[in-house]
């Protein structure tokens, strides 16, 4: 059988200490998983269940330690924003999972941004329509080097942060997040079957804001590692 298109490329994370990558299969998305983030979005995250949006494999733009990636400002936005997160990679797959048996899914975790097209979603949110056009755009995931979850004691408290240009933007722990890691997948896996090469985006703290052509975002997430892109 031959194909009458080029098959597109298999989408890959690197991994820490490692010549293997990861190849990437779905990113799924938490939305306003952090309580001051969905204050400062104009909701009350005492009564607002978790929801899920995806991006698609090839938005994730996969980042090399030590690199600076240049991300291009994206086209039809002039309002676009920053949102700093840890990222699960899922290693083993299931439906279905429970709390105390999600984290023998996990296979590592990275540092990733969220960008978003923040007029564009805004627009979309307040016509009761989907957010593709403000999350799911090309190159809207960049992501770095997977840590394997092997190598950690664990990741219940770890500082997350996000600098522009040097200044504090974002700066929390993930002991903050409304719904913890294993919570998230077991509450995922009852909607879809999560597969290896899976990635969760597991939300982002409060300060987000935009960022304009020049400027330079570093983050990161303890002991995973910084992650460095400049917007061009």
């Amino acid at each position: 059988m031959t194909y009458v298109v080029t098959p597109p490329a298999i989408t890959a994370l690197p991994i820490n200490g490692s010549r293997d990558t990861f190849p990437v299969r779905r990113v799924y998305c938490v939305g306003r998983n952090y309580a001051a983030h969905a204050r400062e979005m104009g909701f009350d995250p005492d009564r607002e269940p978790p929801f899920f949006f995806c991006k698609p494999a090839d938005a994730v733009v996969p980042v090399q330690n030590g690199q600076t990636l240049e991300l291009a400002y994206p086209a039809e936005t002039s309002n676009y924003h920053y949102e700093i997160e840890l990222v699960v990679a899922v290693g083993k797959g299931g439906r279905d999972i429970s709390r105390e048996q999600a984290n023998e899914h996990v296979w590592g975790y990275a540092v990733g941004l969220d960008m978003t097209r923040r007029d564009l979603q805004m627009q979309a949110r307040e016509m009761g329509r989907p957010w593709e056009l403000g999350k799911a755009f090309d190159q809207s995931a960049p992501i770095g080097a997977l840590t394997p979850a092997a190598q950690l004691a664990g990741l219940e408290h770890a500082a997350i942060w996000l600098q522009v240009d040097g200044q504090d933007k974002q700066r929390s722990d993930i002991d903050k997040l409304i719904w913890s890691v294993p919570e998230t997948i077991a509450y995922l896996s009852r909607f879809f079957e999560l597969q290896p090469g899976d990635l969760i985006m597991t939300g982002t703290p409060e300060g987000v804001g935009p960022v304009v052509a020049g400027e330079l975002m570093l983050g990161g997430v303890e002991s995973l590692g910084e992650l460095r892109v400049r917007v061009i």
